[in-house]
């Protein structure tokens, strides 16, 4: 048996629409971040992140493609999470038992509400093409870091 703790592996589904940004307000900690969640065992990545964006929101999306990788280091699972461009199918915003609101925000809105380790995500999915391949991102929960193990 092994006793080293594994990672979780997270999915950020990352929506936009008519310019704006498919956001949820966390019922458990009042954040505002994008739909996220744990990637089930018998899910693609592609199926968790689509479940994950309409169980929260009640918005039907698909999954385009991977616009970064994040590993959180201040959190004792230092989950992975895996940021997708998803396409807005159809559903509206509304609340859940996860997100006390649903809300489609302007990118100023997001980078005044949305904590930066959190924003990146959305900021940097919405710039990245469909074939550049993900960004790398190392952060403590709150901001980005240089240099996350110190050598």
């Amino acid at each position: 048996m092994n006793d080293t703790p594994m990672h979780s592996v997270a999915m950020v589904g990352v929506v936009e629409r008519d310019g704006r940004v498919l956001c949820i307000e966390r019922m458990d900690n009042g954040r505002w971040e994008p739909p996220a969640g744990v990637l089930e065992l018998d899910e693609t990545f592609e199926t968790g992140v689509e479940r994950e964006v309409l169980e929260e929101t009640g918005v039907a999306v698909k999954a385009l493609w991977i616009t970064g990788v994040h590993k959180e280091f201040g959190h004792p699972k230092r989950p992975v999470t895996m940021i997708w461009r998803c396409e807005y199918v159809g559903g509206e915003a509304t609340p859940t038992e996860e997100a006390r609101t649903a809300a489609w925000l302007t990118r100023d809105e997001v980078q005044r509400l949305v904590r930066p380790a959190h924003a990146i995500r959305i900021l940097d999915a919405l710039e990245a093409p469909g074939q550049a391949g993900p960004r790398i991102v190392y952060h403590d929960g709150n901001r980005p870091l240089e240099d996350p193990v110190p050598r």
